[in-house]
């Protein structure tokens, strides 16, 4: 089981209405939310740990994860009001601007930490819940107390305009986790905002010195790379119609973990010891992947069915 750790929120999504007004749409999401969704489409064992309200919104994303076949036993449910961020679209890009004060997501505390069976092979942790405490503290609590155990992914998906203030902190969260985990992915400006410019397969071996076995980049069309001690390998994207790029780099990571899960690669060591062959069905099953939620519209990852 493969059970991703982070936010889940609405976006509100830009739309028009049928008498051409400009308006938004609700749809179930949050970076670490999407990859729970994705793995369960691919058929991968997928569960989802968040602080999720007993509101409205909340029951959205608790109805959205069982949707998706995604096991919602270890939600830390709450009176607390759901997130909400609105997202602005420029030729396909998203930005956004969040709400997110005194949120279920926001207020988790370690005390709210699940028990895990040992049958939970694999934590994932990332995106905007690695920002503001308590949520933020409890989540690298959660990784500190597994990753001796357990292979820990870590995808930041960093949101400058959100951490904005509170970047020393956040930079120092990060290269702490970063240097627990098995597995990190980055896309081509997450590396360069965490280490500055200059060649990624270079900077990837930075991050590798730190501590993980494989870090794996995107680089937006053109596709994706994993790095490891001994290994750079590519795969280019697939090329589609691009609608927006809302939930791509989510659904690769769930594509890499489908991937891995299949070769029964998710242990300490098969992590440690990763193939060519292997390395490079993740980087395939990610990108495939991705390309379908890219080509339609909001974060709609695709079934194994579609692919």
């Amino acid at each position: 089981m493969i059970l991703s750790c982070g936010e889940a929120l609405i976006d509100m999504l830009p739309r028009t209405s049928t008498e051409g007004e400009a308006c938004f749409a609700p749809y179930a999401g949050g970076a670490v939310f999407n990859t729970a969704i994705a793995l369960g489409r691919l058929g991968a064992p997928s569960a989802f740990f968040s602080g999720v309200s007993n509101d409205m919104l909340g029951e959205i994303l608790a109805d959205t994860l069982t949707a998706s076949k995604v096991d919602t036993r270890y939600l830390a449910r709450s009176d607390r009001p759901t997130t909400v961020a609105f997202v602005k679209l420029v030729n396909g890009q998203a930005t956004y601007a969040f709400y997110d004060e005194a949120t279920a997501g926001r207020m988790l505390s370690e005390a709210e930490l699940p028990t895990l069976p040992p049958d939970i092979s694999t934590l994932f942790l990332g995106g905007i819940s690695l920002v503001n405490d308590p949520a933020a503290s409890t989540y690298e609590a959660l990784q500190v107390r597994e990753c001796g155990a357990r292979v820990t992914m870590v995808d930041p998906n960093i949101r400058p305009g959100f951490i904005a203030g509170k970047e020393a902190a956040y930079r120092a969260r990060i290269e702490r986790m970063i240097g627990r985990a098995d597995i990190v992915k980055l896309s081509d400006e997450d590396l360069h905002w965490l280490d500055g410019q200059g060649d990624l397969t270079a900077l990837a071996r930075g991050i590798l010195a730190k501590g993980p076995k494989v870090v794996f980049i995107t680089e937006g069309a053109k596709g994706a790379r994993a790095v490891t001690a001994t290994q750079d390998i590519f795969v280019a994207s697939q090329k589609v119609s691009v609608v927006d790029t809302v939930g791509a780099g989510d659904t690769f990571n769930a594509g890499v973990l489908a991937a891995l899960h299949q070769d029964g690669a998710l242990t300490k060591a098969g992590v440690a010891s990763l193939t060519e062959a292997t390395l490079t069905a993740a980087l395939s099953l990610g990108t495939r992947a991705a390309a379908v939620t890219v080509s339609r519209a909001g974060a709609n990852p695709p079934w194994a069915n579609e692919l």
